[in-house]
């Protein structure tokens, strides 16, 4: 069996080159340029034909999107004989279900459209890493195949790095508390989260914290940073609950506009820890703002699954 080609959006080129150099797989090229009315230009300089494709690419946008889409159609059409697309950030969590009628599940209407790509000859894997919900794996269609990528083994290497061995593992809220009960057993820490309540114009207020954290240093992990303002209200109930110091691990950092400016601010956080899984964080990365990268998982994946 010839060894794997690796493509990459040009979001994702960064991960592209991690794999590449960690495995010493080939890497492919493809030729970019704009047109003056805005359409982009694709050309898969590397022949797919009858190789095994691996290509890389989150969805941080609706551009990145498209372009995932279209080189996968290309790579399947050029001839590749197997195409597994490795997608470190799947950006449609937000939009899972649907709450009021009429709303567009836009995970559910992402998955089908990359679902519609042509098949390649022995199949197509999808492999997705900390989804925010585990059910956004099923709405892949036909015959894709979806592997669950779990940052279990970096989480749980930054929560040590930063707590050590005595801290407190926590949480922004009860909806991520077996998750992060799950890993505080593993490590063998004692886990908390926060008590909200929703008042009747739509503000959250903590109400109580779950365990005990005066004196203890604190580590709160989401899957997920966005704009981090849950991430500040529960700090903030965790500092004013005694602890002495509060770190933040999250698999995703997304930091849409000032937002990492604004958790650098608050002086909550002696440091955040994220996967370059969004190009964004991998954009921000500095004494703040740890990154570390997840090529190394992404391989033991792509090995275990030839």
């Amino acid at each position: 069996m010839n060894e794997p080609l690796i493509f990459s959006t040009a979001a994702y080129d960064y991960l592209g080159k991690a794999i590449a150099a960690g495995t010493g797989w080939e890497l492919g090229g493809v030729r970019r340029k704009t047109f003056p009315d805005g359409e982009h230009y694709l050309r898969i300089e590397t022949d797919p034909a009858d190789r095994d494709i691996v290509l890389v690419g989150g969805t941080p946008d609706d551009a990145s999107t498209l372009e995932l889409y279209d080189l996968a159609c290309g790579l399947c059409n050029g001839g590749a004989y197997r195409l597994r697309m490795v997608i470190p950030y799947f950006g449609y969590s937000t939009m899972e279900r649907a709450v009021k009628p009429g709303e567009v599940v836009k995970a559910k209407t992402r998955a089908g459209l990359l679902s519609s790509i042509p098949q390649a000859s022995r199949g197509t894997q999808v492999f997705l890493v900390d989804l925010h919900v585990d059910a956004i794996a099923h709405y892949f269609e036909g015959g894709i195949r979806t592997i669950h990528v779990y940052g279990k083994p970096l989480v749980t290497a930054a929560a040590r790095r930063f707590g050590g061995e005595n801290f407190v593992l926590a949480c922004t809220d009860a909806g991520r508390a077996k998750w992060v009960e799950s890993l505080a057993n593993d490590m063998k820490v004692p886990a908390a989260f926060v008590y909200k309540r929703r008042g009747d114009e739509g503000e959250t207020d903590i109400t109580g914290i779950s365990a005990q954290v005066t004196g203890k240093r604190v580590v709160i992990y989401d899957d997920m940073i966005r704009t981090g303002g849950s991430l500040m209200g529960a700090a903030e109930a965790y500092r004013q609950a005694g602890a002495i110091s509060i770190d933040a691990i999250a698999t995703h950092g997304v930091f849409p506009g000032d937002s990492l400016q604004r958790l650098r601010a608050s002086g909550l956080f002696g440091a955040i820890w994220v996967t370059d899984s969004h190009p964004r964080a991998v954009a921000l990365a500095d004494d703040f703002l740890h990154v570390d990268s997840t090529a190394g998982l992404l391989i033991e994946h792509l090995a275990s699954n030839r």
